[in-house]
């Protein structure tokens, strides 16, 4: 009886070995060119946060880690893969991550929700453009006009909900087409369609680059969206502190973001082409969308928002327990073992907070309504000015002295978001002060109520310059 119960007690020592020595897998599917998906992609693997925060002690005392990623365009292929259980983990936007949560449970799987990235509570981010040369200045005059969109994202659940916005029949009063963010560009580019809607960054990216305007800003449709990170059930089961260790390095990644916005906005363009001053324009101070890892009740109804529109695009007929499928115990664990207060992160709605000298007086910006900030190639660091009028003041001196502008951003007066100034409409008072808005018609709109006139870019600098 004796030697049987120490056999016994050798098996399960041996056994127990053999579990601390277990090679553990963690597979994770990015989106490197969504930018917003950065802090929980990108930015880890570029700099190795994963590897600090992987848990080496208890059960995991031996274990070995074998740390995959893997690069997509779109969530669709993402969530593929995560039901052939080929990740462990993924990031993607709203609409495409609730239908990551429906797909697994098709297949007899769960995901979960565990986090979100970046986003924006009012909506900002995806956005609708049409050709640099068209005559387009706002979503009405698209009626009757082929707007293309990827089926089946976050921008064509923004494109739904604005069309019903106006009042249209989505089915006849204007024609929707499926097209990919890669190909709307060469089309844009060539005046081959009227009018496109797309997620982050190629709203912004297409403007940045010359060949489109944006006519149609998400927060317009005030429709929360956001982009997250997503894990199988069962391996969050198995292995919690993973998971967290996951978010640990997630928030680490975006505590260095925040630091140092130029300098990682440089990393992402290095890695995936998409220019510098475009990932400033989102994750920089007072951007245009917020880097926030809190489930917020407006990004789980932006998920919740999702699944209906799924079932109305007849994507599925299946429901989805949203507070089943949200699951904050790990990034709330991430937030505890890290030091930081979920609960007051979570009721924060801030901007990423901006402390800054106006580059031309030196004295502290104190009122960033009016902001305005202007990338000059070959500098570390963005120049911040404390009025539009001072950065174009600042812009004629430095292109006067050769130098290569990257960008120029100005803060919309209404919406309180970044815009590329070149691509802004601005109201002149007649005191001379400028303020900023996306379309024409808000800058008309409210030259009307509080007197001034509405100017594009050009007319706003060639005024100032002028001195009239």
């Amino acid at each position: 009886m004796r030697l049987r119960t120490t056999l016994a007690g050798l098996a399960l020592a041996i056994a127990s070995i053999h579990a601390q020595a277990e090679t553990i897998r963690v597979a994770i599917g990015t989106q490197d060119t969504t930018i917003n998906c950065a802090t929980g992609g990108l930015l880890i693997r570029e700099l190795g946060l994963l590897d600090k925060y992987l848990p080496h002690d208890g059960k995991y005392k031996d274990a070995k880690y074998e740390i995959e990623w893997k690069n997509f365009t779109s969530g669709a292929p993402l969530t593929n893969e995560m039901v052939a259980g080929k990740l462990d983990f993924g990031a993607m936007a709203d609409f495409p991550g609730s239908f990551n949560g429906v797909a697994h449970l098709d297949a007899g799987k769960r995901s979960l929700f565990i986090s979100v990235l970046s986003g924006s509570t009012k909506g900002s981010g995806n956005g609708i453009v049409v050709p640099a040369a068209s005559a387009v200045q706002s979503l009405e005059q698209l009626k009757g006009k082929t707007i293309s969109v990827p089926f089946a994202s976050t921008a064509h659940g923004m494109l739904l909900r604005a069309v019903a916005a106006q009042g249209w029949d989505p089915e006849k009063d204007v024609r929707i087409i499926a097209q990919a963010p890669e190909i709307a560009g060469s089309a844009l580019r060539s005046n081959r369609i009227e009018a496109h809607a797309d997620f982050v960054p190629f709203a912004e990216l297409f403007p940045s680059r010359g060949f489109a305007r944006k006519i149609y800003d998400g927060s317009q449709a005030e429709s929360p969206t956001f982009h997250g990170a997503l894990v199988d059930a069962a391996y969050a089961k198995k292995y919690p502190e993973i998971v967290t260790a996951y978010l640990r390095a997630s928030l680490e990644a975006d505590r260095l973001f925040a630091a140092e916005p130029e300098k990682y906005s440089e990393l992402i363009e290095k890695v995936t082409g998409i220019e510098a001053e475009v990932n400033y324009l989102f994750h920089g101070p007072l951007g245009l969308q917020t880097r926030d890892l809190t489930w917020k009740s407006e990004y789980r109804k932006a998920v919740a928002t999702s699944i209906d529109t799924l079932k109305l695009l007849k994507k599925t007929d299946r429901g989805l327990d949203v507070d089943k499928f949200v699951d904050d115990q790990y990034i709330r664990a991430a937030f505890q073992q890290s030091g930081l207060d979920y609960d007051k992160a979570l009721v924060n709605y801030a901007q990423l907070p901006l402390q800054a000298n106006d580059a031309l007086t030196g004295k502290p910006i104190t009122d960033f309504r009016r902001l305005a900030q202007i990338w000059v190639r070959g500098e570390d660091k963005v120049r911040h000015y404390a009025s539009p009028e001072s950065a174009l003041k600042a812009l004629a001196q430095l292109e006067q002295e050769g130098k290569d502008i990257r960008a120029i951003y100005a803060q919309a007066a209404d919406s309180g978001i970044k815009l590329l100034a070149n691509q802004a409409w601005f109201v002149r008072n007649d005191k001379g002060e400028l303020s900023a808005f996306l379309l024409k018609d808000q800058a008309e709109a409210y030259a009307q109520q509080h007197g001034g006139t509405a100017l594009d870019f050009v007319s706003a600098n060639q005024k100032l310059v002028a001195g009239r």
